[in-house]
């Protein structure tokens, strides 16, 4: 007897998902619709990029894979983000290993599924959708946010923040960017005042949070410090006073 194509088909409420094809061949975007649809899914496909935005979505989850994979999921996401969409992006490709698997989702994707697609897999990923979905899209809006927020600080404010998340006091920000302490406070409160922030420890957590603050701040600026002449106090400035070793009596 053969069996009919609703053989496999997703729940009820499963059957209204909608996957967004977008990358890769025209075959194999063929085929992945050909086995959404036969899963009870709705599926669109995409020859590029440019089409999916062209054609504005209300819901669903985008499929990315091919040339998408290969330039970075992170740069697709920023692409979205930047044109308001902020759908689930779940990867997709053959074989995948698992250093591609943890890359792709440490640069925002949702989730990664191996080709061709199965109906075990699309259930395990709606079900993470139902289940943490959500949170996913609200979390990327935050980081997009906090990126768009230290993006519009100037290069000296933004190098002021990378310092300060190295844990570096005014003083040694000022040897490292060889500009006074006054300077270095006046580009730390015109930063805050732009993000809108009262405390340094907010301005540090909005910078992780954007995913900007980098450890190699920390090398850089060592080597500016060791390369930094000893500070030399101003004319007239109160100079340290060295404690005298004890003199030696005679026998």
């Amino acid at each position: 007897m053969r069996e009919g194509g609703r053989r496999g088909s997703l729940a009820p409420m499963e059957q209204q998902r909608t996957l967004h094809i977008v990358g890769g061949t025209s075959r194999s975007r063929a085929e992945q619709a050909s086995t959404a649809f036969a899963l009870g899914c709705h599926a669109e496909i995409y020859s590029d990029l440019a089409e999916f935005l062209g054609r504005p979505a209300g819901g669903g989850v985008i499929v990315a894979g091919g040339e998408l994979l290969q330039k970075g999921i992170g740069r697709l996401i920023e692409r979205l983000s930047g044109a308001g969409v902020w759908l689930p992006v779940v990867a997709a490709g053959e074989s995948p290993q698992v250093p591609e698997i943890v890359g792709a989702v440490e640069e925002g994707a949702f989730d990664f599924l191996p080709l061709p697609l199965s109906h075990g897999d699309l259930a395990r990923m709606f079900a993470k959708l139902d289940a943490v979905g959500e949170n996913h899209m609200a979390r990327r809006r935050t980081i997009v946010d906090a990126q768009n927020r230290i993006g519009a600080l100037s290069r000296r404010e933004r190098q002021v923040l990378d310092w300060m998340c190295e844990g570096h006091s005014n003083k040694l920000i000022a040897r490292v960017l060889d500009i006074s302490p006054r300077t270095v406070e006046i580009h730390r409160a015109n930063m805050m005042d732009k993000l809108g922030l009262q405390h340094s420890a907010e301005a540090i957590r909005l910078q992780f949070t954007a995913g900007l603050a980098s450890t190699a701040c920390g090398a850089e600026s060592a080597a500016k410090l060791e390369e930094a002449p000893p500070h030399v106090p101003a004319a007239g400035a109160a100079r340290p006073v060295r404690a005298r070793a004890p003199e030696r009596r005679a026998a």
